[in-house]
Parts: structure tokens; sequence; C-alpha cells
């Protein structure tokens, strides 16, 4: 490409940009956020505060939030009764010793059927 192609097309996108940037600068929503911008720019001066500080302060963040219990839904209470021994057991989990040793020696789908 000749320098003379390259300086015409470079100035023909020149010449685009500087009409949007016309376009822009009469935009009315542009308007508004560069004058909340510059609002927010002088509260800030004015209480010392930095806009870091400020979100910190509109959202604490994941930090506080994790001291907080999180919401888990507690296990309900499953009850089995062996019919050979008499011998009930209470679990809210599937991994209890006395269970497990039922299951080994009656199977686990006997051992389902006694859960009430």
């Amino acid at each position: 490409m000749s320098k003379i192609a390259e300086y015409k097309r470079l100035e023909a996108q020149l010449a685009e940009q500087l009409a949007a940037l016309d376009k822009l600068r009469s935009d009315d929503k542009l308007q508004r956020e560069i004058e909340f911008e510059t609002r927010l720019n002088g509260l800030l001066k004015e209480y010392g505060y930095s806009l870091q500080t400020v979100l910190d302060i509109l959202d604490p963040g994941p930090a506080t939030r994790t001291n907080q219990p999180s919401p888990r839904r507690e296990r309900s209470l499953k009850s089995y009764t062996n019919p050979h021994t008499g011998e009930v057991v209470e679990t809210r989990g599937g991994n209890h010793k006395v269970i497990n040793a039922w299951k080994a020696e009656y199977g686990a789908d006997e051992v389902r059927r006694w859960a009430r």
C-alpha cells in the first residue's frame, strides 16, 4: 500500500471517529453520567473517602458473610428397628456402625425396610 493511500485511509477513519465523538458529546445520557461522576468525586474529596472505601461500606463482601453459619438443611432423624433382636438405632447419617453391620449381615435392602 502506498503512503498516500494509507494516509487517506487513516484520515477517513479519524473523520469517522471525530463524528462519533461529536455525537457522544451531545448525548444526554453521557452528560448525566459525567455530571454524576463529577459530583461523586466531589463528595469523595469532601468526606475524605476513597471509592473502594465507599464500595466496602455499601457491600461488605464475602469476608463478613463467612462468619455466619451456612444455611444447611438438618438431616432428618431415622429410626431402625432390628426385628430379629428388637434393637433400635436412631441416626441422622448413613454411615452408622451398627447399621453398616446389619447391612453386611442381612443386606442393605432388608435393613432399609426396617426404617421408620
